[in-house]
């Protein structure tokens, strides 16, 4: 049996055999002699030599990860992505230096040898043999790249890893193999650049680029002989020789890569001795990485584009396609926020809201006629720090996107769905309905998209005050947010038909379900998305066409070839004359109505408040021809809480409403978006009025109150009772009407 050292392992004799049967081996590759499995090396196991004709004879060279960059339309940085911090750069704008550098310390004979250096195989056997162990290697430079094309193919999975760096003959086997093939097909100077280009240089730096920026904050071309040196010393051993956090070792290492390239003669002695007796210099550039970095505000935006990346057919067949694709970088994404409107929502959402609050704001603005997203904004910063307030969790949009489990109910907002769906009908505006303020209705009469009864039970209703009773016609039901109207409405113009409109201009569920047919969503009952809201009511400011939002305009590869990207999709959700006469109304209630506090005055616009069941949820929904935003507040963590007597942004509500929290909200991010731009008015058409049946007294203090509801009581929906159900009489599972657990921070919602 061989006799081993006292330290354990092969005795010299032994090294010296496996040396002299590597250098064999190596001159059989050169001489492209396929070794059989079996031989004088007794290399017999699987993974070693066997099957060495059948390794594919041309090397894979993936694609090398790199930066994302997300630009807004106008070509400004949101933010940069990666997994790998690289930017490739061609060997011209490497400087000489580095080059130098980096030929001395791990290969000088590069420019002599060819894919192995058989010469230096017989030097480091020598070497290690008298040190009685492994003390020099003899990889080439072109064997080392390609090991790092394997560790870079192998991406982050820990097993692959594993694999490719795994210390077998096998392994060595295909690298020698691969490093011929490399050699004949790239030369000398395209594997110096590639090799620079690929290597990990510490400090999560891959590549000379990133590198040089990190330690020194310039460009790669420009560094020095010194700082050249240091870099080239960093590659065998990134966490041992790392500049930042050992100074001392980073220097020994550095000046024995200076005496190497005196020895090579690749710069003089003098400069040798010059360069080692300058200190080391950094300039540290800390790396960005992340939509967590994104100006303004736009983290929520930026993720956002991630998802899209990851979730679109668009960009890979798969979900492993599209993570491929995201992973492998590189890419530039002009997207549609506009930085403008941007600032604006974000100064919103924190102007009434503060961070720290138990209720949360979300603002999302929507182009109509192009459905591009212009800005999403939140009153909590995007993050992972929890401590510090900070969300990853979406709020304007839904759970597949990075939101909330479910959305969050409409309330009143939906009403203007209801409204257009009997315009289209038919059913005039001046179309008049009178009730008490409560009322019972029987949901057997209202008929879902199947022709079954909605139901069997009673539904019973009621407006907001007892005072709110009498007789209404669509504009005035619509100011004053009248339920017992729009109960009677949707049974006229039918369930299946206010669900389909609904449809028509993109009303979707957070969670992605079907929308349940029940009479109660002409209330708001449904749970939905500020951004779906915002795409929603952006159909009515262009005048009928619905369109889908998007958020990215182009992507570029890093060869600056374009990739194809989702485009909107516009389809005509109702009549211009529907949708005209829907502004017509709607400008009502930012006018008169339970809006008044977000109304514009300088432009034409148009709105609708939206409070749920026990004011969990509060909405103002609005738009100019040119703009939509939605703005919700309520309670994104856990349990959802009733917005009853609760300070949020420093001031006192007795009970928070569409109009008096969210409305000034959006009053706010369309004032700001807007700012000095276009004011195109709405097309203007006669609105029928119905004869409605009130005395004057009850006309006039009706519409005083219509203009200080916001401030005095809430806007509408619901007055609540002891047990705070909107429907006394219909006993519901918990959150159904209310709306489900809305936002736990990270995704943790309680289900309905």
């Amino acid at each position: 049996m061989p006799k081993k050292r006292s330290g354990g392992g092969l005795t010299t004799t032994q090294q010296a055999a496996k040396f002299v049967g590597v250098a064999a081996l190596s001159g059989a590759v050169l001489a492209g002699i396929a070794l059989p499995a079996a031989g004088a090396l007794g290399l017999a196991a699987k993974g070693t030599v066997e099957g060495f004709d059948e390794i594919p004879s041309n090397l894979k060279t993936p694609p090398l990860s790199q930066r994302t960059t997300i630009q807004d339309r106008d070509g400004g940085t949101i933010a940069t992505v990666y997994s790998r911090d690289r930017t490739v750069v061609p060997l011209k704008d490497i400087s000489p230096y580095m080059q130098d550098a980096i030929i001395a310390i791990e290969d000088s004979r590069f420019y002599e040898h060819g894919a192995v250096d058989l010469k230096g195989i017989l030097r480091a056997m020598n070497r290690n043999v008298q040190a009685g162990g492994t003390a020099q290697g003899a990889s080439t430079l072109t064997q080392q790249y390609v090991k790092n094309v394997f560790v870079e193919e192998a991406g982050d999975d820990p097993e692959k890893v594993a694999q490719a760096t795994q210390q077998t003959l096998g392994r060595k086997v295909r690298e020698l193999k691969y490093a011929i093939q490399v050699e004949e097909e790239l030369g000398k100077k395209k594997i110096l650049e590639n090799y620079l280009n690929i290597t990990f240089f510490g400090q999560q730096a891959y590549g000379i680029e990133a590198a040089s920026q990190r330690y020194f904050s310039k460009h790669a071309k420009d560094l020095k002989l010194e700082e050249a040196a240091l870099l080239a010393g960093i590659v065998q051993s990134p966490s041992r020789y790392d500049p930042v956090n050992d100074t001392e070792e980073a220097t020994k290492r550095r000046n024995t890569v200076l005496a190497r390239m005196a020895a090579v003669k690749a710069v003089s002695q003098a400069e040798a001795d010059k360069a080692m007796e300058t200190p080391i210099k950094l300039k540290v550039s800390r790396p960005k990485n992340g939509c967590i970095t994104a100006v303004s505000g736009s983290g929520f935006f930026c993720d956002y584009v991630r998802k899209t990346i990851l979730t679109d057919p668009a960009f890979g067949k798969t979900d492993e396609d599209r993570a491929k694709l995201w992973n492998l970088g590189g890419l530039t994404i002009r997207t549609t926020l506009d930085p403008r409107a941007q600032k604006a929502a974000n100064e919103a959402a924190t102007a009434r809201v503060n961070k720290d609050d138990k209720f949360a704001a979300s603002v999302v603005q929507v182009q109509p006629g192009s459905g591009k997203i212009l800005s999403m904004g939140q009153s909590r910063p995007y993050g992972l720090d929890q401590k510090q307030n900070e969300t990853v969790l979406n709020l304007a949009v839904s759970n597949k996107m990075g939101g909330s489990t479910y959305g969050f109910q409409v309330g009143s907002t939906f009403k203007p769905f209801t409204a257009a769906a009997a315009l289209e009908k038919g059913i005039s505006p001046a179309t008049t309905f009178s009730s008490d303020w409560k009322m019972t209705l029987q949901e057997q009469d209202f008929r879902n998209c199947s022709g079954s009864p909605a139901g069997y039970a009673p539904w019973q209703l009621q407006n907001e005050l007892e005072s709110e009773k009498g007789t209404w016609d669509m504009t005035s039901a619509l100011g004053k947010s009248i339920n017992t109207y729009f109960a009677m409405l949707e049974q006229k113009a039918g369930l299946c038909e206010t669900v389909e409109m609904a449809k028509k201009v993109g009303y979707e569920r957070g969670d992605g379900k079907k929308i349940v047919e029940n009479p109660s969503i002409t209330l708001g009952s449904e749970v939905s998305t500020p951004l779906s809201m915002a795409s929603a009511y952006a159909a009515f400011a262009n005048r009928g066409t619905y369109c889908t939002p998007i958020a990215i305009e182009s992507i570029k590869d890093p060869q600056g070839k374009s990739l194809d990207v989702p485009k909107t999709s516009c389809s005509r959700a109702m009549s211009e004359r529907t949708a005209d006469t829907i502004n017509q109304m709607l400008k009502g209630v930012v006018e008169d109505g339970t809006g008044t506090q977000a109304g514009l005055s300088d432009r034409d616009n148009a709105g609708k408040t939206g409070t749920t069941n026990d004011r969990k949820d509060a909405w103002f929904v609005g738009y100019t021809p040119n703009l939509s935003t939605a703005v919700w507040v309520g309670d994104d963590i856990g349990e959802k809480s009733s917005m009853f007597n609760v300070t949020i942004g420093g001031q006192y509500y007795p009970k928070v409403c569409g109009g008096c929290l969210p409305g000034p909200i959006w009053r706010i991010a369309m004032t700001g978006a807007l700012d000095a731009s276009e004011t195109p008015g709405f097309n203007t058409v006669p609105v029928p009025r119905g004869k409605e049946k009130e005395d004057k007294d009850k006309e006039k203090g009706d519409r005083d109150r219509g203009r200080d509801r916001d401030r005095d009581r809430g806007d509408e929906d619901e007055k609540p009772g002891d047990d705070g159900n909107r429907f006394p009489g219909i006993e519901l599972p918990e959150g159904v009407i209310g709306g489900p657990g809305g936002g736990g921070r990270g995704g943790g919602n309680e289900g309905p």
